[in-house]
């Protein structure tokens, strides 16, 4: 297992992902970007295409996404929603039958903090959107995966990871009041806990897995939240003006790029990244802004988290 701490990339806060790639040719390379055509996932999206490889994006409103992805080379858009279990199988069983080996997929598309929604017969819609979901879009994946004989996966969570652990007595909120930042925060340590597990299952498949955190970046992830809120975080003042802690989307989409491209990842994986680096392991409560607590990294919540999504979603992977 490799160890939760910097290894010095070279890159940092402020750069970008076209920067990350700069000199690199992805030619040859298939990749898959969930929530591709929107905030940080169209500047992922951009960073691959300029860079050579073909990217598929799947949206659940495909129309939209050829609109705003439209001249871009090698891109191509496809139709998924997450929180479908159906939805998701079709997309993968088409992918798969293409017979294309998939180098790179970035589990990226997300919600926050909306209100208390449920889907797929009762699920809380954060759980199910931002982890089963893709919990089931890698299930169905695994075999262009093991064709591509070295793969990374790359699980986009947030320092929003500190707000809750996995609540596995009370996952979906049936038992305790709906709080949509808990939601948030349980939903973006799964995100976390399924790449440490990913990654023990499958790298001796040669296939790699990350989670990252982006940094804070102002996206249509953000509809959720009214103005007033966002002035209180400190995210924003009354005028609008963006906190100059927030990096541009450009910024925002670095490390994602970098975990799934970086040479110097090779043999390296099951750890949560920032600032195109892997991040510091932070006591809990010790820090809200950065580094990632143990609850999100913790091999037995990882398995645990496993079991409960082969569980909910009938699938299993990696097995």
């Amino acid at each position: 297992m490799t160890v939760q701490a910097p290894i010095g990339s070279g890159f940092g806060m402020r750069s970008t992902a076209q920067e990350v790639l700069s000199g690199r040719t992805l030619a040859g390379v298939n990749s898959i970007v969930t929530g591709g055509y929107s905030g940080l996932g169209l500047e992922i999206v951009r960073a691959l295409s300029g860079a050579g490889a073909r990217v598929i994006v799947p949206a659940r409103r495909p129309e939209t996404a050829k609109d705003v992805l439209i001249g871009l080379p090698g891109v191509e858009v496809a139709s998924l929603d997450l929180a479908d279990l159906r939805s998701t199988a079709e997309f993968a069983r088409s992918f798969v039958e293409t017979g294309r080996p998939l180098h790179i997929l970035i589990n990226n598309a997300a919600i926050m903090a909306n209100p208390e929604t449920r889907v797929a017969g009762g699920l809380e819609s954060q759980f199910a959107t931002n982890h089963l979901g893709h919990y089931a879009l890698v299930s169905g994946l695994e075999p262009a995966l093991r064709a591509a004989k070295q793969a990374r996966v790359v699980s986009v969570s947030s320092v929003g990871h500190k707000l809750s652990p996995v609540v596995f007595e009370d996952v979906h909120f049936e038992r305790r009041s709906y709080d949509k930042w808990k939601a948030y925060g349980q939903a973006k340590t799964a995100n976390s806990l399924f790449a440490v597990e990913l990654d023990r299952r499958a790298a001796q498949a040669g296939i790699r897995a990350f989670a990252v955190h982006p940094g804070g970046i102002m996206t249509p992830l953000q509809r959720h939240l009214p103005k007033d809120e966002m002035i209180a975080f400190g995210w924003i003042d009354a005028e609008g003006r963006v906190n100059e802690r927030f990096k541009t989307p450009e910024q925002g989409a670095s490390t994602a790029v970098w975990c799934a491209t970086a040479d110097r990842l090779e043999g390296v994986g099951g750890v949560y990244c920032e600032d195109c680096d892997i991040a510091t392991l932070t006591p809990s409560g010790a820090s809200r802004y950065s580094g990632v607590d143990p609850h999100a990294v913790d091999p037995e919540a990882a398995a645990r988290l496993w079991a409960l999504s082969a569980q909910l979603t009938g699938l299993s992977l990696f097995a």
